[in-house]
């Protein structure tokens, strides 16, 4: 009878710890630039910006099982406009690990911003505050016999320096 309540013990053990499929994280890690081209204009009514960025991006996984995930899109924004983005192919992150990866993505600024002197102050400042969003979505499975699907929501907010070249103060929910 002991033996009985003890595999009753560990069956709830694993079903209560190992079983407990949680939501992956999807988050930027690093980012820099190398070919860029920031201009504003004379009359300061025509600021643009334009650049190419090398970011690293990363996939948490802390489940007892691997993900597997679909391609998804992550949207780059300024102050709400659009302003990038790229493809994230589809792929695996293993079991308890973090999958990074890079990925090269343009920046680029059109004419119909709504407030073009914002866009002037933060090149002028120096920093030029992006936002990020994304929806990962997968699988999680478990020795091939559990699947469970899940999703990762990724909205970031950073700065983009442009001394350092470098993306800074990376905050993601």
């Amino acid at each position: 009878m002991a033996f009985t309540i003890f595999q009753i013990g560990v069956i709830f053990v694993f079903v209560f710890v190992v079983l407990r499929f949680k939501n992956p994280k999807f988050r930027i890690r690093s980012g820099s630039f190398h070919n860029d081209t920031f201009q504003i204009g004379r009359d300061k009514a025509s600021p643009y910006f334009n650049l190419t960025l090398e970011t690293q991006f990363g996939v948490k996984n802390t489940n007892f099982g691997h993900f597997k995930y679909e391609m998804c899109n992550v949207t780059f924004a300024y102050r709400g406009t659009v302003v990038g983005f790229v493809s994230i192919n589809r792929a695996r992150a293993r079991a308890r690990s973090t999958r990074k990866f890079d990925a090269m993505v343009v920046l680029k600024t059109e004419s119909d911003l709504p407030n073009t002197s914002e866009l002037s102050d933060d090149i002028s400042s120096g920093k030029v505050p992006l936002t990020s969003s994304s929806e990962l979505n997968g699988k999680i499975q478990f020795m091939k016999l559990i699947k469970k699907k899940k999703s990762a929501q990724m909205n970031c907010t950073m700065n983009l320096d442009i001394h350092t070249r470098t993306l800074q103060d990376i905050l993601c929910k």
